[in-house]
């Protein structure tokens, strides 16, 4: 890859009035952004809609895309509705933040009322989507109804005939909930109309997409549900093993994700079929693909359905880089990005040097190694990609707010800044990663803007303070700005 920078910002994250980032007017504000400060990439987090726990890596699709980033304002613009109607439904109890419940009580009744005057049967082109689709679109339609039916009940606590897919049950809740369906199949439509237009948008202003994949689905996702013999399930379609990862410093017990695993005999089985089309729907939907937990493709982490935490599971082997390679005899050679942190052992390490991918750095796991860290710049090589941080980690500022006296000495040692200001030191640490050798360099939008704890995205393992932060239009100063443009000259990344 071309040396070159970018932002890391969440289309959640977006400013908008109405309580989350959509693909609207903020959208292309901030590729304009983008675009004015010299960077190449906008990285975002998944898009798929999401379910219990607001995070966008469990998923009811890991195909579909999230309702609720489809631009109301646009929909008022071809009339099916009412600027009125979406101040009404507004959700935005604090521009800074989202508020999950409201848009869960709100946002899908709003759209409704748009699907209801949108007479969408009749319009050839959603005809055409649907059609081109049916290979995802037809299962999770019928799953979100189904759901709908059991008062969005768990699929493993649906009657039995449509939960273990009786083809009975297949055809009666067609016919029964032919109308919820068309709905679904309705903000899917209307998701990836506004999300093409956004992407050839930014495309064209040359914005590349870092998009995120998630090694793992959803256990409550249609992909279980419609392919139960993909995954490690019992014979009354309950898990008997799930992911997570194991103890380690930053967790006594582990943590214990709950996702189901992979059959990896069926999928090798079947040519990776599956895997096949996952990577191409985000071929159409990114630019380049960053894959989350890659390490688990060597070796994957595997705890008894029902343990209370991590601390019983034990590694098995994954499919290594045969998966990669029949990925890229199907598909061709594409950008991906190796989210390879954590434990790293020789096998994982020969893995990611064998599929040529850039692996990630991240500066704020520097320092607490010493010289030989793998973090440090000193220690890169150019095929990776350095953040300052991720959105699963502390923002800049709450981390170095955090340090303990000696790794701030040798924070202070390394970067030669024992007397810069603590309102400036953040540039010191973006200037770090700016100037090294690595091809890529991208920054939270966080950590540009110098937050702390109140702006980090996710606290792992935990549930109901996540994925709400927002920035507000007059974060994008004209100071940031020209700071941010200066620095991309200076390290030789301006795109062009």
């Amino acid at each position: 890859m071309k040396r070159a920078s970018g932002i890391l910002l969440p289309v959640s994250s977006l400013p908008s009035p109405y309580g989350i980032g959509m693909l609207s007017k903020s959208a292309y504000e901030f590729v304009d952004f983008l675009e004015e400060t010299g960077q190449t990439y906008w990285q975002i987090l998944p898009l798929g809609p999401t379910s219990y726990g607001d995070s966008p890596y469990q998923s009811f699709s890991t195909f579909a895309g999230n309702p609720y980033f489809i631009d109301l304002e646009t929909l008022v613009r071809e009339g099916l509705l009412t600027a009125q109607e979406c101040k009404k439904a507004d959700c935005c109890r604090d521009a800074r933040s989202v508020d999950y419940g409201l848009l869960y009580r709100r946002r899908l009744a709003l759209l409704d009322k748009a699907y209801q005057r949108s007479n969408i049967a009749q319009d050839g082109e959603f005809r055409r989507f649907v059609e081109e689709n049916q290979s995802w679109l037809k299962d999770y339609a019928l799953f979100m109804a189904v759901k709908q039916c059991f008062d969005g009940a768990s699929w493993l606590l649906w009657a039995d005939d449509i939960r273990l897919r009786w083809g009975n049950a297949i055809d009666y809740y067609y016919e029964k909930c032919e109308k919820e369906i068309t709905f679904y199949e309705f903000l899917q439509y209307q998701f990836f109309r506004h999300w093409t237009k956004l992407k050839k948008y930014a495309n064209d202003k040359g914005i590349r997409i870092i998009g995120d994949i998630p090694i793992y689905v959803a256990l409550d996702s249609a992909d279980v549900w419609a392919h139960p013999h993909l995954f490690q399930l019992d014979a009354d379609r309950k898990p008997t093993a799930v992911a997570g990862c194991p103890p380690d410093a930053f967790s006594d017990k582990g943590q214990l994700w709950g996702n189901p695993l992979y059959r990896w005999d069926v999928h090798r089985e079947q040519g990776y079929d599956w895997w096949g089309r996952r990577m191409e729907q985000c071929s159409r939907l990114y630019d380049v693909v960053r894959i989350d937990h890659f390490r688990g493709f060597d070796e994957y982490y595997s705890i008894p359905y029902g343990d209370q935490n991590a601390m019983g599971g034990h590694w098995e082997k994954g499919p290594g880089i045969e998966l990669f390679r029949t990925l890229e005899r199907r598909l061709g050679h594409k950008d991906v990005i190796a989210e390879d942190l954590g434990l790293m052992t020789w096998s994982v390490r020969q893995m990611v040097k064998d599929s040529g991918y850039p692996n990630m750095k991240v500066l704020g796991f520097a320092f607490e190694e010493g010289p030989e860290s793998d973090y440090l710049p000193h220690n890169y090589e150019k095929n990776c990609v350095v953040y300052t941080g991720t959105h699963d980690n502390e923002t800049l500022m709450q981390w170095y707010d955090g340090l303990d006296p000696k790794t701030l000495a040798f924070v202070h040692d390394y970067m030669n800044n024992a007397g810069t200001p603590r309102e400036k030191v953040r540039w010191d640490f973006i200037r770090l990663a700016m100037l090294s050798v690595a091809d890529i360099c991208i920054i939270p939008l966080q950590d540009y803007l110098g937050l702390g704890k109140e702006a980090r995205m996710n606290f792992p393992s935990t549930l109901g303070n996540n994925w709400k932060w927002r920035m507000i239009p007059s974060d994008l100063s004209a100071e940031l700005k020209k700071e941010i443009l200066h620095l991309t000259r200076l390290s030789c990344r301006q795109k062009g």
